[in-house]
């Protein structure tokens, strides 16, 4: 039963503990309640107190008249708008952080990457020669938050993007004009006896999602590598067995890094490391869950126990001493299953309360006293542990590939470019490229479909960059290490042998997919490859989606030009105009399509047929394994084989010392 659930070993392990002794987690939950066929399906609208309303006949509307096409695209929209406003107000966030440091209000934050400060003031016209760092960062932060609430014009970053993209959007009228007035445009056309037109709805989601692409998720990258330093790659170690049974285990998640940070920061005061061991621990572990631990993880190696799908099983190890939550991808079930174990719940925004659980205000111009405050909160409740049981799962991945990163490994740093990467895919050697990114989903075989995806794909020599909790979950099977090059096709286990990296490279948590448009952009700028996003022989899959925020991303990877599948059923599947819509009329008009596509088999089967028909209208060779494979690397693989754990050393010890220097 419990394989069924999840491929995962260290999640079965502790699923079989909770069948043992009558535990409800999510997956049982998601046994339990059936999903509703009609909502499921796009058929139902419920934006007026006149219904709900279900449409479940032939030709049957609302009581307003809506049809079936206009109520699946409001809701589509809906959600688009609520993953944006989600996604975007974490980079308003990290911009009044910024604005905040600059000025003294949160004296404990301090601008790590001076380089990238400098390189965003170019985007937001800030001047900054002759300037101190604190005041070119105050208006770096102050003209970030003037894209928040600009109504008319374009947001600035709309020019990182090629040109022929960026005529594309303007001429459809989709070019954003300010994150927050997309959001809100949106929750108003689809307000009751407003738009009715399935496609007018449609392209107006394409506007919005482009608001969160290149606008609020692209702003929070930039603005965290500013504050927490650009990430280069770490060895990191991922999975339930980095518990440690004497060490008070001390669990980050959730979606933001400012409280994270100052936790790293507390957790080396030599002040909280001897509290702990007044309690009899050793010492302190800090280990992460979702998109904190990816931030974390890539750019302190601090190790991640599991995504999203195991934040209660985490707690069912009776070895967490404290769970630390911010904002997103928090399960309410966390407070009654906490109240069966010793672990003390802690919830730390005020945009994400629980009922009855400890709540600790996080401000940014005290935080690092309140980061130690809740430390010891965690440390104090050390001696009251239990029976813990800690799977012995645990993977080495190497982390921390930045877009930055990339360019600097293809071409060092007076001749960094991504040439190699477009000759790679001009000559064949690479099929293509793929972003696979998203979430978990209770209704699937967990971590199956993110990694039946990676593997198929990285075995048709077709590069793959990750991020969230399908990087977490590929991490889980050693596809992000040096060693998961024997997995590789032949192409691209040359490129893997000659640079030195994993098949699969982690990017960075969920908000950091505009790493993936920023390297799609550098790719057709580059020459060779077209001149837009869409010529690139590239896809996109979020195989285990479940949220708003997923179809937010996957929406603004269409608008800039990116076939995009999620492994599903199609949420708006009743209305086959608007399916129709979001597949052929939306790659005629932005070169990028949707497709939900429930077969995970077919789904990389249409990636691999689109990829290769990218290469043939470039002009590029078919593509043949055969004709590559010969550098060395059927040495390589045999070495791999035998010397597995001191290869893989070897690799990341060469990644790591090439980012270093």
């Amino acid at each position: 039963m419990t394989e069924q659930r999840s491929i995962d070993p260290a999640v079965c392990d502790l699923l079989e503990i909770c069948e043992e002794d009558g535990i409800s987690t999510v997956f049982d939950r998601a046994d339990a309640m059936k999903a509703c066929p009609i909502g499921a399906k796009g058929a139902c609208c419920r934006n007026c107190s006149m219904g709900p309303c279900r449409l479940t006949k032939e030709g049957q509307v609302g009581i307003c008249g809506a049809t079936i096409d206009t109520i699946a695209a409001r809701n589509f929209a809906r959600m688009t708008a609520a993953g944006a406003a989600a996604h975007s107000d974490h980079g308003r966030g990290m911009a009044l952080t910024l604005l905040a440091a600059a000025t003294g209000d949160a004296p404990d934050y301090h601008v790590r990457d001076v380089r990238k400060l400098h390189e965003v003031a170019g985007f937001l016209g800030v001047e900054t020669d002759g300037r101190e760092t604190a005041d070119i960062a105050k208006e770096v932060a102050e003209k970030a938050l003037i894209e928040f609430g600009r109504q008319t014009g374009e947001i600035v970053y709309l020019q990182r993007a090629p040109r022929k993209r960026q005529q594309i959007w303007r001429e459809l009228g989709i070019a954003p004009r300010g994150i927050d007035r997309e959001v809100v445009d949106i929750m108003h056309r689809t307000h009751v006896g407003n738009d009715q037109s399935y496609e007018s709805l449609l392209m107006a989601s394409l506007r919005t999602a482009l608001a969160d692409g290149w606008g609020g998720s692209m702003l929070s990258t930039d603005i965290t590598d500013i504050l927490f330093g650009s990430p280069v790659p770490l060895v990191a170690k991922a999975n339930m067995g980095n518990l440690s049974e004497d060490q008070v285990n001390i669990v980050i998640h959730g979606h933001e890094p400012t409280l994270s940070e100052m936790i790293l920061v507390a957790v080396n005061d030599p002040e909280i490391i001897e509290y702990a061991k007044s309690k009899g621990a050793k010492g302190i572990n800090l280990t992460g869950i979702c998109c904190t631990a990816n931030e974390t993880l890539m750019r302190q190696g601090v190790a991640t126990i599991g995504n999203f799908l195991s934040q209660e099983l985490a707690i069912v190890t009776g070895a967490v001493d404290m769970m630390v939550v911010d904002i997103q991808c928090i399960m309410q079930a966390l407070g009654p299953l906490t109240e069966k174990f010793h672990t003390l719940l802690i919830t730390t925004s005020p945009k994400a309360h629980i009922d009855g659980v400890t709540h600790v205000n996080f401000e940014e111009h005290d935080a690092l006293e309140i980061a130690k405050r809740i430390f010891k909160m965690g440390i104090d409740n050390f001696p009251n542990r239990r029976e813990v049981h800690i799977p012995k799962d645990v993977n080495q991945l190497v982390v921390g590939f930045s877009h930055e990163y990339i360019n600097y490994a293809l071409g060092g740093f007076y001749r960094g470019s991504l040439r190699p990467l477009n000759d790679a895919v001009m000559q064949g050697r690479l099929r293509g490229v793929a972003g696979v990114v998203g979430c978990n989903n209770a209704r699937s075989c967990h971590d199956y479909a993110h990694d039946y995806v990676v593997r198929e794909l990285i075995k048709n020599d077709v590069l793959v960059v990750m991020t969230g909790c399908g990087a977490i979950a590929c991490a889980k099977y050693g596809l992000l290490s040096p060693e998961a090059a024997k997995y590789a096709g032949p192409g691209l286990r040359e490129i893997c042998e000659t640079v030195g990296i994993p098949p699969v490279l982690h990017l960075g948590s969920c908000v950091d997919n505009t790493r993936i448009l920023t390297v799609l952009s550098q790719m057709a700028t580059e020459g060779g490859l077209g001149e837009d996003i869409s010529d690139v022989p590239g896809v996109g899959f979020a195989p285990e989606w479940m949220s708003e925020k997923a179809i937010s991303i996957g929406t603004y990877f269409v608008a800039s030009g990116v076939y995009t599948i999620f492994v599903s059923e199609s949420p708006v599947r009743n209305s086959p105009a608007v399916v129709r819509f979001q597949s052929e009329v939306w790659e005629k008009r932005v070169g990028g399509k949707l497709e939900f596509i429930a077969d995970v088999k077919e789904s990389v089967q249409k990636a691999l047929e689109h990829i290769d028909k990218k290469r043939a209208a470039l002009g590029l060779p078919e593509y043949d394994p055969k004709r590559y494979g010969q550098s060395g690397d059927a040495v390589m693989l045999k070495v791999l084989e035998e010397r597995g754990e001191e290869v893989f050393n070897l690799y990341s010890a060469k990644v790591v010392q090439s980012a270093g220097s």
